[in-house]
């Protein structure tokens, strides 16, 4: 019980129930009734990423060929029927309040207005958006665009856009001049991209979904399955229920990984008890997942060197190491000169608790690592990302059966639209096929990451920004700065749904341009139309919306896309806007055609259930590296972040509610972490509010202490106690975001480090 004078032993918060079962269920009912949702948002969710059926906006995991009779998630059934919300946000509203009204509103506030209806244009003279016809828009914009140069515009990609338009918007982009093509995943999982194809020459992961049903064991780091995507609890509770064992890295202790009750198992549901998910749980700092898997490698060759000494069968796999990797002597240096003391300084962690888990690693036969963005949005995170590789790579668990590496992805075609060409990178771009199909010559100068864009926009450089789709603005690190210089720039152009708070910073030449949601029918002049998206695991799925629009002035991604293009660009006989937009069948002949080894036939096999897999060369071990083998890699430090911890600088994690998907918050409901109500927190625990004289419901300020001169501060936070490991806070993103500073990021990609960030609390 909490004194009340900071000397009390706080409780930490916690849910009480289990990850799905009745409070998931309740939480999809809460946010139909308060949006009023179409009728046909229940016939929607039916056919939810089933085979011929509409694919999710959510998260990027798999639509199996025989889906359960509810093949949706809590937050999946929340983005849907967001999506087919009744409110409309019309051109009345916009009369009633002006923008810098607007911005004071908040994102959760401007959302629930509902759906926007028709395009807006900026008017600074009233300071309100205007609607507009779409010919004016696209003749404005393609005029302006004309004017800037080509570099100082970005062309930014939410990973909803499917990858259709995602291909015609990398197109567009090159055929204007430039490759500054940042997309979503550089804020979550570039740091998979550059470092896993570092070590093993894939930008992704390396499992099929089938893999998950054959595996003994999974290690499992920084995710929330919970919250980020829950379906995939379904096949890790089948893992346990057959006997795998699941080791969890994680600073919090996430409901999901503790315990799941299944909303489509009735006697579950009703007499039965919630499945045990993991066999351990070892709350590593934030960082220390560098050190952790250090223990672990350094468990398994201690393993190795005694079974040899008794003549056992070898815990290494020799065959493999010896025929598939290089560089694995420096590593094993690394890890005799590295001391049980450093590794559980920098971790957390006992060595008891490593060497324990380690064992089951040398147990298991075939072993998957599955991992989220609390590996990658950290410094070093891509030494992290390599050192779960050289775990794998040690007893050969990538590229056979039941094994593997498998990152989680969040947007549900973010990976997809690095497939199709949005990229920054004119090495990864298919400039060969452009210049043979479309007859231009393709910018060849690295473009902007998000990170780059943001350098470029503060220091006046960046003059124009386009965004399908997303809050970019409040996703970003450095808001203070970085929403200063926004309304800076020259030209805002936003393909959007909903009013977001990004909108609400308008450049000298704003445009709102809004577009249908994925669950709407789609009708072009052949016809409805349907789009695809990829899968975390390399599938391909096609989508078919049904829903009536929102509204009769909104067109389609593709359809704004090939619009802005043509309004921009001289005339081109081999690019045919009108009849891409007409039949969007013709644009997936085009990825075929640019593809032809991974997408050959693709309007055909986007259909069949399961979809179709465009194959993964690490999967068949060929490993396209610098040495033509999977790397081992040594790493520079123990710990992923970039500032170390002292006695008063703790490393914040952000983190999502279970009421919100990236930026969209659904409501204010954290369910599976017990909390509710404002998101104005910050999770402390017990101890360090003991040690500092906190107590529960102070407010306190956070302050960052990256060891720069920017003054960063996230004012009327409320000391809430959580069971978190010393030295650790956490608080929600994107309200903390203000604390992370834009150059603090990872070393290889330049993602974000937002789940280590150097802070201080004052009260």
């Amino acid at each position: 019980m909490d004194t009340g004078d900071g000397k009390g032993a706080a409780t930490p918060r916690e849910y009480s129930g289990s990850t799905g079962g009745w409070g998931s269920l309740e939480g999809i009912a809460r946010v139909a009734l308060r949006e009023r949702a179409t009728p046909g948002a229940i016939e929607t969710l039916s056919r939810q990423n089933k085979p011929g059926g509409y694919m999710c906006t959510s998260c990027a995991w798999a639509k199996p060929p025989n889906p359960h009779a509810f093949e949706f998630c809590e937050n999946g059934a929340k983005a849907t029927i967001w999506d087919l919300t009744t409110a409309r946000c019309r051109s009345e509203f916009f009369a009633r309040h002006t923008v810098t009204e607007l911005r004071d509103m908040g994102d959760y506030e401007l959302e629930m207005q509902g759906r926007l209806t028709q395009p807006l244009r900026y008017d600074a003279g009233t300071d309100r958006y205007l609607p507009v016809s779409w010919d004016t828009a696209f003749t404005a914009i393609g005029q302006k665009l004309r004017e800037l140069d080509p570099k100082s515009v970005t062309f930014y990609a939410s990973g909803k856009a499917a990858l259709e338009p995602s291909y015609l918007y990398a197109l567009f982009a090159r055929m204007y001049g430039h490759n500054n093509l940042p997309d979503s995943s550089n804020m979550c999982h570039e740091t998979t991209s550059v470092g896993l194809k570092k070590v093993t020459g894939s930008p992704v992961g390396t499992c099929t979904f089938e893999d998950l049903s054959k595996c003994d064991a999974i290690f499992y780091f920084g995710q929330n399955p919970g919250t980020n995507s829950p379906r995939i609890l379904h096949p890790l509770k089948d893992a346990v229920e057959r006997g795998c064992k699941i080791i969890v890295f994680n600073p919090l202790k996430e409901k999901g990984l503790i315990e799941f009750t299944d909303p489509q198992n009735p006697l579950q549901m009703t007499v039965g008890t919630p499945t045990k998910m993991n066999h351990m749980y070892l709350q590593v700092r934030p960082g220390g997942d560098i050190a952790a898997i250090m223990g672990l490698c350094k468990r398994v060759l201690e393993r190795e060197t005694a079974a040899k000494a008794a003549g056992a069968a070898p815990v290494l796999d020799h065959g493999f190491i010896d025929q598939h990797t290089h560089g694995i002597d420096d590593f094993l240096a690394k890890l005799d000169a590295t001391g049980w003391d450093e590794i559980e300084a920098d971790s957390g962690l006992s060595r008891a608790d490593l060497e324990a888990a380690a064992d089951i690693y040398c147990a298991a036969e075939r072993v998957i690592g599955i991992y989220g963005m609390g590996l990658t949005q950290h410094v070093h995170g891509g030494q992290t990302i390599g050192m779960l590789v050289n775990l794998l790579l040690l007893r050969g668990n990538i590229g056979r059966e039941g094994a593997g590496c498998n990152p989680i992805r969040g947007h549900s075609n973010v990976q997809g639209q690095r497939t199709v060409g949005i990229t920054e990178k004119p090495e990864l771009a298919p400039n060969d096929k452009y210049r043979e199909l479309f007859g231009f010559e393709p910018p060849m100068e690295e473009g902007h990451t998000t990170v780059t864009f943001l350098e470029a926009l503060l220091t006046g450089e960046n003059k124009g920004f386009i965004g399908l789709g997303g809050n970019l603005a409040m996703a970003v690190p450095e808001h203070q700065r970085v929403h200063k210089a926004w309304a800076e720039m020259e030209l805002t152009v936003h393909i959007a749904t909903k009013l977001n708070t990004t909108h609400c910073m308008p450049g000298k030449s704003a445009w709102i341009l809004p577009c249908l949601v994925r669950a709407e029918e789609d009708m072009q002049a052949s016809g409805p139309q349907s789009v695809s998206m990829e899968d975390s695991f390399s599938h391909i799925y096609g989508s078919q919306g049904r829903r009536t629009p929102a509204g009769e002035l909104l067109k389609s991604e593709l359809a704004i896309v090939a619009g802005l293009a043509k309004a921009t660009l001289d005339p081109n006989p081999q690019a045919r806007w009108d009849e891409w937009t007409a039949d969007y069948g013709l644009v997936r002949d085009l990825i075929a055609r640019t593809w032809p080894e991974q997408f050959h036939d693709m309007n055909t096999r986007m259909w069949q259930a399961g979809g179709f897999y465009r194959g993964n060369a690490a999967h068949d071990r060929i490993w396209k590296t610098e040495s033509g083998k999977a790397e081992f890699t040594t790493p520079t430090v123990l710990n992923a972040c970039g500032v170390e911890r002292t006695a008063d600088r703790f490393h914040l994690v952000t983190l999502r509610s279970n009421d919100q998907f990236n930026t969209t918050i659904y409501g204010h409901s954290d369910r599976l972490r017990g909390l509710s109500g404002s998101r104005m927190i910050v999770l402390v625990s017990p101890a360090e509010m003991q040690r500092l004289g906190l107590v529960e419901g102070q407010r306190v300020t956070l302050v960052g202490d990256a060891g720069d001169d920017e003054v960063r501060e996230v004012g009327g936070l409320t000391v809430t106690p959580y069971d978190l490991p010393d030295g650790t806070l956490a608080g929600y993103f994107p309200e903390l975001n203000p604390l992370v500073p834009l150059w603090y990021h990872d070393e290889m990609s330049k993602t974000p480090a937002a789940k280590g960030v150097p802070v201080k609390i004052r009260a």
